[in-house]
């Protein structure tokens, strides 16, 4: 039985890695939008479903099938809104992630569908003026979505993309700063820039 996990894993690593000398290794700075967020955390502007901009950039290794992604955005000023009983805040994302997508010989000259999902961590930071409940957690997330590269030159291309990130729940350090358990989850359409390296 460990020979046959050995020989599995072994293979799967292989499988991921031995292509990795001619892969596609690309850096994708985007900038985006998130909607459809909700929270239990307690938000005092009342913006959680509003459109938010974000900045980040992924970095990937696509191989012919399966790829690698990690994925860092940044969110500044989340929860702030008309009212301004938030003085700032911000939601901070960052995952790697398994890429499925199609051989690239049938898609060079054409946008390249991928599907992409993973995990990682979530910072969500908060003050508000009168600094009652501050909010600084530091969560465990999930991701999942897709999205499509077209290649311009061999170089350089754009890149869009839907992503949804979801926290896992936990009970609130301090009472009242969460109604229920600590939880925060928004999507993310992106577009970027592609630039191979």
């Amino acid at each position: 039985m460990t020979l046959r996990l050995g020989m599995v894993v072994a293979a799967a690593l292989a499988f991921v890695t031995a292509p990795a000398l001619a892969a596609d290794k690309q850096i994708k700075p985007f900038i985006a939008v998130t909607f459809g967020g909700s929270t239990t955390f307690v938000d005092p502007d009342l913006v959680i479903g509003d459109r938010k901009l974000m900045i980040g950039a992924g970095f990937v290794v696509l191989g012919d099938l399966v790829g690698l992604d990690v994925d860092v955005g940044h969110g500044p000023g989340f929860f702030s809104g008309d009212p301004h009983l938030v003085l700032s805040s911000s939601v901070t994302t960052a995952t790697g992630n398994v890429v499925l997508t199609l051989p690239r010989n049938l898609t060079e000259y054409f946008l390249r569908p991928y599907f992409v999902g993973g995990a990682g961590l979530m910072r969500v930071r908060r003050n508000d003026y009168f600094n009652a409940l501050p909010v600084g957690e530091t969560l465990g997330t999930l991701d999942v979505g897709g999205g499509a590269t077209g290649m311009i030159t061999n170089r350089t291309g754009v890149n869009w993309e839907l992503r949804h990130f979801r926290s896992f729940g936990r009970d609130p350090k301090l009472s009242g700063i969460s109604l229920g358990p600590e939880r925060l989850s928004f999507w993310r359409a992106s577009m970027a820039l592609a630039i191979r390296y």
